[in-house]
């Protein structure tokens, strides 16, 4: 990953998961208040780079932008599902048992599976709106994109024990 997109997205990251372990019980309207506004950064930084790194024409930004929006916001409900799977971690960690394990990996390869499926089911809107190079770079930033956020989440998350 290039220093100019660690620069604009890691930081929003390692933010979001501060957020999201270190607040107390008492604060949870506040920290959904501020998760929502890291997000909303998040979304805004990861568009503005989406674009630079895409080089759209304008006909193809009129077929794109739509689009992409619409598999954004099917990306945010994933990733609302994912924090709520590491904030149910978090509530269980320090007791956690088989059950509850079992329950948060089949529902985190649950979101996995599903993350897959709507990058299939768009892959063919993609395709007919831009060219093949195009769209092979979209997914290899969207891949990189997730690979940064999955490695910052992984950096917070601590090992069952």
């Amino acid at each position: 990953m290039n220093a100019r997109i660690k620069t604009q997205v890691c930081p929003a990251l390692w933010l979001m998961g501060v957020l999201a372990a270190a607040l107390p019980a008492g604060a949870q309207q506040a920290a959904d208040n501020n998760m929502q506004a890291v997000r909303d950064t998040l979304r805004a930084d990861k568009k503005l780079l989406v674009a630079q790194a895409m080089a759209l024409t304008e006909s193809e930004g009129k077929g794109f932008w739509p689009i992409y929006e619409s598999y954004q916001k099917e990306f945010g409900a994933l990733n609302d599902r994912l924090s709520n799977l590491i904030q149910d971690y978090a509530t269980r960690y320090s007791n956690l048992t088989n059950e509850s394990a079992r329950n948060i990996v089949d529902g985190y390869l649950a979101i996995e599976t599903d993350r897959l499926k709507i990058r299939r089911s768009y892959l063919l809107k993609f395709r007919q709106i831009l060219p093949e190079i195009k769209v092979a770079r979209l997914y290899q930033l969207e891949n990189k994109i997730q690979a940064a956020i999955n490695y910052e989440l992984a950096a917070g998350i601590p090992l069952v024990e």
